[in-house]
C-alpha cells in the first residue's frame, strides 16, 4: 500500500469526507486484490459494506442545486459512431470500474441532453441536473464555496450507484482559466471545478455537455475519463434521423397522412442541413400546425419551412424532382391542370 493512500486514508477521515475515505479504502481493496492478497482485499470491502458511517441522505428536495429530470422516452436516433461510444460508457458504468466521469461536445441540437436521459433510462438510474443559476454568485468567493458545497452533496447522495448527476453546458463556470476576458472569479470557480471532480464519488456517474469545447479549460478535460463528440452527422444520418422523428410523431398525429417518398424528397432539399434538434422541432410543428382536414397539409408546410418559400413554381419543383402527383399534393392544383402547365410534360 502506498504512503500516499495512508495520508489520504487520515486526511479524509478528519474531514469528516466518507466518500473520499470509501473510495480511497476502495482503491487500495483494489491494490491488494491486484497484487494476488485476495483474502486481505474482501475483508476490507466486507468492511466498507457494513461500515456504519456518517452518509447524510440528500435527495433533490434538500438541495437547491439539483433538479430532477425525467427519463427520455423519445426516439433518439445518433449515428453509428456516436452509438457505439454510448454503448462503451454504458458498459463502463455496469462494470464499476470507476470510469464515471464523461463529457458530450457538440454544436446545439446533436442530442446531448437527450441522450443523458436515455442512459439515464436503460441503466435504472434517477438523473439530476445541476441549477447554475443557483450556483453563480455575485458575492466574491460565494461562487467557490457553492460549488465545493455542490460536490460535498454529489458525495453524500444516499444511493450514489442509483444517481446520474447532469452538468448541462457546464461551459457556464468551466472556461478557460486563461483567457483574458474571463473574469477573474470565473477562473476560481473553475479551479474548484477541478478540485470537486477530483474526489467525486466513483459510484456517481457524473456527465457533462458542452458546445464550446473549443474554449474549454484544458486541465478540466483531463478531469474526464472519456469525451464523446456528438459533431459526427453525415448528411445521410440527418435524413435517417428524420425519418425516425416522422415515424414518432404521425403516431401521435393521427389525423396526417404518410408519404414517405415526398417527404423525404423535402427534407433532401434543406439548405442549410439542420441538426437533429432543430429538425425534429420543423417536423413536429408541421404536422401540429396542419390542417386536421387535410392529411398532407403538414407537407407543404415542411416545404415553405425547409425551402423558405411557398410550394408555387410548377417547373422549379419538376426541377427538384417532384412527380406530377407530388406537385398536386404540395400546390393543391390538380394533376391534369399541373400537366397542361408544364406543357403535357407528364412526369410521373
Amino acid at each position: 500500500m502506498k504512503k500516499k493512500s495512508v495520508i489520504n486514508l487520515i486526511k479524509y477521515y478528519a474531514e469528516e469526507n466518507d466518500a473520499g475515505f470509501r473510495n480511497e479504502a476502495y482503491g487500495i481493496a483494489r491494490e491488494f486484490d491486484q497484487a494476488g492478497d485476495y483474502q486481505l482485499s474482501e475483508y476490507i470491502m466486507a468492511l466498507l459494506s457494513s461500515a456504519n458511517t456518517f452518509v447524510p441522505q440528500i435527495e433533490e428536495n434538500d438541495s437547491v442545486f439539483f433538479e430532477r429530470i425525467e427519463s427520455g422516452n423519445e426516439p433518439l436516433p445518433l449515428p453509428e459512431e456516436i452509438q457505439r461510444d454510448i454503448m462503451g460508457l454504458m458498459n463502463a458504468i455496469a462494470h464499476n470500474a470507476g470510469i464515471n466521469k464523461f463529457l458530450f461536445q457538440g454544436a446545439p441540437g446533436t442530442g446531448k441532453t437527450e441522450t443523458v436521459k436515455q442512459v439515464a433510462r436503460i441503466t435504472e438510474r434517477e438523473l439530476y441536473m445541476i441549477d447554475f443559476s443557483s450556483i453563480i454568485d455575485s458575492k466574491l468567493g460565494q461562487t467557490q464555496k457553492n460549488i465545493a458545497e455542490l460536490f460535498r452533496q454529489i458525495n453524500n447522495f444516499a444511493h450514489p450507484e442509483k444517481v446520474i448527476i447532469l452538468f448541462d453546458e457546464i461551459d457556464t463556470i468551466a472556461l478557460d482559466r486563461t483567457n483574458s476576458n474571463d473574469l477573474r472569479e470565473m477562473g476560481r470557480a473553475t479551479s474548484a471545478m477541478l478540485k470537486g471532480l477530483d474526489h467525486v464519488n466513483e459510484r456517481v456517474v457524473l456527465i457533462a455537455t458542452t458546445n464550446l469545447y473549443q474554449y474549454f479549460d484544458k486541465a478540466l478535460l483531463r478531469r474526464f475519463d472519456s469525451v464523446i463528440d456528438f459533431d459526427r452527422y453525415s448528411r445521410k444520418d440527418i435524413l435517417e434521423v428524420a425519418e425516425v422523428l416522422l415515424n414518432h410523431f404521425l403516431r401521435t398525429f393521427k389525423y396526417a397522412g404518410r408519404n414517405k417518398r415526398l417527404f423525404q424528397k423535402i427534407v433532401a432539399l434543406m439548405n442549410p442541413v439542420l441538426s437533429p434538434g432543430e429538425l425534429k422541432n420543423e417536423i413536429r410543428t408541421a404536422i401540429a400546425f396542419s390542417n386536421i382536414g387535410e392529411e398532407f397539409d403538414y407537407l407543404r408546410r415542411l416545404y415553405v419551412d425547409l425551402c423558405g418559400e411557398k410550394p408555387e413554381d410548377l417547373k422549379k419543383l419538376k426541377e427538384q424532382g417532384f412527380t406530377v402527383r407530388e406537385i398536386e399534393i404540395l400546390t393543391g392544383i390538380s394533376k391534369s391542370q399541373v400537366s397542361r402547365e408544364l406543357k403535357g410534360d407528364v412526369y410521373e
